[in-house]
């Protein structure tokens, strides 16, 4: 009988978080994941076609809070539009220091910036 696990998807999302800020993006793999999560790895591939589109997803999740929580100032006035936009982009900033900060995920993310840009978008 085949094991189930709940929220898959939130347990490999997680799991990639974790590990690239513990071992950085070169050391994080599909596999790695998968191993963590008690996977195979076509069950990641399930979900995610690639190493790159799991970090994407994310990433995008919390691009998607960070602009949450820039509206929550919307009906601020503008001085406090603006530091509340500055807070909520220093914290995604930090957030993903390490995958910002990684020259591996730079070279990878170069090649791929405009399709990846699109889904921040």
């Amino acid at each position: 009988m085949p094991k189930i696990i709940e929220n898959v998807r939130e347990l490999l999302l997680e799991t990639a978080k974790k590990q690239i800020e513990e071992r950085g993006y070169a050391n994080t793999t599909i596999r790695s994941v998968a191993g963590e999560c008690g996977l195979a790895v076509g069950t990641v591939y399930n979900y995610f076609k690639s190493k790159d589109m799991l970090i994407a997803t994310f990433m995008l999740e919390d691009w998607r809070e960070c602009l949450d929580e820039m509206k929550r100032y919307a009906s601020s006035d503008s001085k406090a539009v603006l530091k509340g936009i500055s807070i909520s982009l220093k914290e995604f900033m930090q957030k993903h220091q390490v995958l910002f900060s990684d020259a591996d995920a730079a070279k990878v993310f170069a090649t791929v910036f405009s399709e990846r840009h699109k889904q921040l978008r």
